[in-house]
């Protein structure tokens, strides 16, 4: 999917969402602390959002990231190509949302994420559930002031709700996130 394409995808479930609960943008700018100016240009269909943009947005708008960001598909055999993923970049990762599923009152959304070295993603809490399963590099996720590091073949859980970070520790780690949120 084309940047283009993706932010008017945001756009358009952005707004969808906020009108369904009947709030302005004023008020989902204080639900958000992010400025009404932004949300806007986000609704339009323009501007970059970050990873902590479009989580703060899920967050304020009690949603899975993913229904943001995907278009309602339904087909018998689902083929994701990385280049036509649009990139979710934060201080420390880039997320490529590849799929959302539900089933059995949930939605899993599955993330290829890459952990850039030498600097920490910080995450305030959101909902749901986390599990990551790394592929290459070395891991440090912190949660509740605890750090674990995990290598290749290795897989952390945790209650997303609290403050987290992660961190690579020697070059970058590819990895697989799954983020879990118990189905509206």
């Amino acid at each position: 999917m084309t940047s283009q394409r993706a932010g008017q995808v945001l756009g358009a479930n952005l707004r969808e969402r906020r009108e369904a609960l009947g709030i302005s943008l004023s008020e989902l700018a204080r639900r958000s602390g992010i400025a009404k100016g932004t949300l806007s240009q986000l609704e339009s269909g323009s501007g970059n959002p970050t990873i902590e943009t479009v989580f703060s947005l899920s967050n304020a708008l009690d949603v899975p990231v993913s229904d943001l960001l995907t278009e309602a598909v339904d087909p018998d055999v689902v083929v994701v190509r990385s280049a036509d993923l649009e990139v979710l970049s934060g201080e420390a990762v880039d997320l490529r949302l590849l799929r959302r599923i539900e089933h059995g009152g949930a939605v899993v959304e599955v993330y290829d994420q890459r952990v850039r070295p030498g600097v920490v993603q910080e995450s305030a809490g959101h909902p749901g559930f986390e599990h990551t399963a790394v592929v290459t590099g070395t891991l440090r996720v912190t949660v509740h002031g605890r750090a674990h590091e995990i290598g290749p073949g290795d897989y952390v859980s945790f209650r997303a709700g609290t403050p987290h970070q992660y961190a690579a520790v020697d070059g970058e780690v590819r990895s697989v996130l799954l983020l879990e949120h118990p189905a509206e």
